[in-house]
């Protein structure tokens, strides 16, 4: 399921070529990945390939956006609106891959009122009206550390059932909510242990 949206992102890459048909091979160079990987992961929805032509480019954006549960628009809540908070509002790309921003959410009175991207930005407080109202099932934590473990909370309680959360802390949820963590600060300190590993391996020079 993880490699889905990569190909997913693949496929929409050639259809803006408008491409008819894609190999399994150049599918496969595109998403970082083997042939044989691709091949067998979309065995598991069907036989969608034909041999010697390889894959139907537009059905098979349907169908892996149909697994994914994207042919419809999901609401989503961004709570938070630092600079994190206001990047991810101003993001054109949820909006392209079926993410609404349904509504903005923050605790600090001043930024209430204001608008990023067409959409107002709401109290904190009034988080399970605008649940219900706009009908947000899915949760983003833009918050700092300190506060994310409140807003995922008030989130669960207000109905939400699946968070992306890129506060910098482990969040403690039930077991039917849905979270996936993005630590950024994590993703570059592995990025740093890559290029340490590559410095090292290089031959000295003298």
């Amino acid at each position: 399921m993880a490699r889905l949206p990569v190909y997913l992102r693949a496929l929409q890459d050639v259809a803006d070529e408008e491409l008819a048909t894609i190999s399994s091979e150049r599918l496969a160079e595109m998403a970082g990945v083997n042939a044989a990987k691709v091949r067998k992961d979309l065995s598991y929805f069907g036989s969608y390939g034909t041999r010697g032509v390889g894959y139907d480019v537009d059905y098979l954006l349907f169908q892996i956006r149909r697994e994914l549960g994207l042919t419809h628009d999901w609401p989503c809540v961004i709570v938070g609106m630092g600079n994190l908070g206001q990047a991810l509002a101003n993001y054109a790309g949820f909006r392209e891959r079926g993410f609404t921003i349904g509504a903005l959410v923050d605790s600090d009175k001043s930024k209430v009122g204001t608008e990023i991207g067409g959409v107002a930005i709401s109290h904190l407080d009034d988080l399970p009206k605008l649940v219900t109202s706009k009908q947000i099932t899915i949760g983003v934590i833009a918050t700092p550390a300190p506060a994310a473990q409140e807003v995922a909370t008030r989130m669960v309680t207000a109905g939400i059932t699946s968070i992306l959360n890129f506060a910098p802390t482990v969040i403690a949820v039930p077991e039917e909510v849905s979270v996936r963590k993005v630590d950024l600060a994590v993703e570059l300190q592995i990025l740093s242990f890559y290029n340490e590993r590559r410095s090292s391996a290089l031959p000295a020079s003298g």
